[in-house]
């Protein structure tokens, strides 16, 4: 075969899975979200104040938006203080302002150096209220802080809450998670597990409803969007087997895995990623974005579309994952 003639065939197969993952979004993008008319218990929950607070009170938090950002940072950092820890700062530099990753540290007891790293981001899409991107996220890390500020670990866990995930800064040495990692990497940090927790609240159980970037997983995976996703790359492939296995065992909310290249969109699209450029074994805990949510990085991304009843199965599932991580 000539070498046209596989350019040729290399560029009709790019432009059919283009295509498909185009109609994929945009079947999304049309479908219309549940909504939820949240019950009086379910407000009086810390998962849904978290929620309310962030997305509600305080609203777009993007890069553009240094005050609202600022006042999340004091939210979360107070939230932590009010149950008995003391979190430290890493301050960083973006165009000449300062922003700030939270860290809370359980050291461990037994293997104090081996570090399990949970984090997720608390900044938005610009105009965004991110109650699922990335609220759901927050809300869930300062749970897990709660549900286990009284273990004693064998390895240390690092709960990480990081700024600046979102554009421009997406995908660049300055996101927040990539100051963590390169600093972590630079001190010689064994980080044996790190999971990234992104977009955790949207589910319901719509055939169809849930869509993917090729058109061969449909044959191996769920049509609802009932589940949560744990995604990982080929180096990560045993936290991902482990991870999925724990969840399984320790939560009620169906559970998926994949492990996949790069290439495949939307596989390292979070804070994972740049503990891949280091060498760390990193995983992405999902409710899989935009293949599931009309809401992805619009105005619609509000708190009356997150589901807090699967959420805080996830939660308690999570908590207890990331202690049996830590031995």
């Amino acid at each position: 075969m000539t070498r046209t003639r596989i350019m040729t065939v290399i560029l009709v197969i790019v432009l059919i899975f283009g295509g498909y993952l185009a109609y994929s979004l945009l079947k999304v993008r049309a479908t219309q979200s549940v909504r939820f008319d949240h019950s009086d218990a379910i407000r009086m929950t810390a998962l849904y104040r978290h929620v309310e607070h962030l997305s509600v009170q305080i609203g777009p938090r993007s890069v553009y938006d240094y005050a609202p950002l600022s006042a999340s940072k004091v939210y979360i950092i107070g939230s932590l203080k009010k149950m008995g820890m003391e979190p430290q700062m890493q301050d960083f530099f973006y165009h000449d302002q300062a922003f700030t990753n939270i860290i809370h540290e359980i050291k461990g007891n037994v293997y104090p150096e081996e570090t399990i790293l949970v984090g997720t981001h608390y900044d938005t899409v610009v105009g965004t209220p991110g109650a699922d991107d990335n609220a759901s996220g927050v809300a869930a890390l300062l749970e897990i802080c709660r549900l286990l500020k009284d273990s004693r670990p064998k390895r240390t866990i690092k709960f990480v809450f990081f700024c600046l995930e979102e554009p421009p800064v997406f995908r660049t040495p300055e996101m927040g998670s990539a100051v963590y990692a390169r600093l972590a990497k630079t001190k010689g940090e064994k980080i044996v597990a790190m999971l990234s927790l992104e977009m955790l609240g949207y589910y319901h159980d719509k055939e169809n409803a849930q869509t993917y970037p090729v058109p061969v997983m449909r044959l191996f995976y769920p049509s609802r969007p009932n589940f949560i996703a744990v995604v990982g790359n080929v180096s990560s492939h045993n936290l991902v087997k482990n991870v999925s296995t724990q969840l399984r065992r320790n939560s009620l909310l169906p559970v998926e895995s994949l492990v996949a290249v790069s290439a495949l969109p939307g596989v390292d699209f979070s804070d994972h990623k740049p503990f891949w450029d280091e060498g760390y074994p990193a995983i992405m805990i999902t409710d899989t974005a935009f293949y599931r949510n009309p809401n992805y990085h619009t105005d619609s991304d509000t708190i009356e579309t997150i589901d807090f009843q699967r959420l805080y199965t996830l939660v308690l599932g999570l908590a207890a994952t990331v202690k049996d991580l830590a031995g």
